[in-house]
């Protein structure tokens, strides 16, 4: 299955491209937050078989997440075989040219605004 970055970005709306040290991987991003950027890199598989597997589950957790959840947690058990293919960057000196990007720490900021809850005192004087 060859595959160019503009089938990527056309066909395949989970994949991203980034580009670090002058050098661009294609891949699914696990989490990029201010500090750290981590992609399961898609140009590392050998197997033909193993890409394919890698865009199928990509596909599942494109449709059936809600995108925001890393596919390393939604698809905990098939993402396993996969964790050799990780790269870990340095997110300042990280470019995105395409494709969707996961913070795991939106998440919880988004949680712990939505579950706030603001307590007023009575000004009423007790008789």
């Amino acid at each position: 299955m060859t595959t160019t970055r503009d089938d990527f970005q056309l066909n395949f709306p989970f994949i991203t491209c980034i580009k670090s040290k002058d050098i661009e991987y294609i891949g699914i991003v696990l989490n990029i937050d201010t500090h750290v950027a981590s992609i399961y890199d898609y140009t590392s598989i050998k197997s033909e078989v193993d890409k394919q597997r890698l865009i199928e589950l990509g596909e599942i957790w494109w449709w059936e997440s809600n995108r925001q959840i890393p596919i390393n947690i939604f698809l905990k058990k098939e993402m396993i075989f996969f964790r050799e293919y990780i790269k870990t960057f340095n997110a300042k000196d990280l470019e995105i040219l395409f494709g969707p990007v996961v913070n795991l720490g939106e998440i919880a900021e988004k949680r712990v605004k939505r579950k706030s809850i603001q307590l007023v005192r009575s000004t009423r004087k007790s008789k």
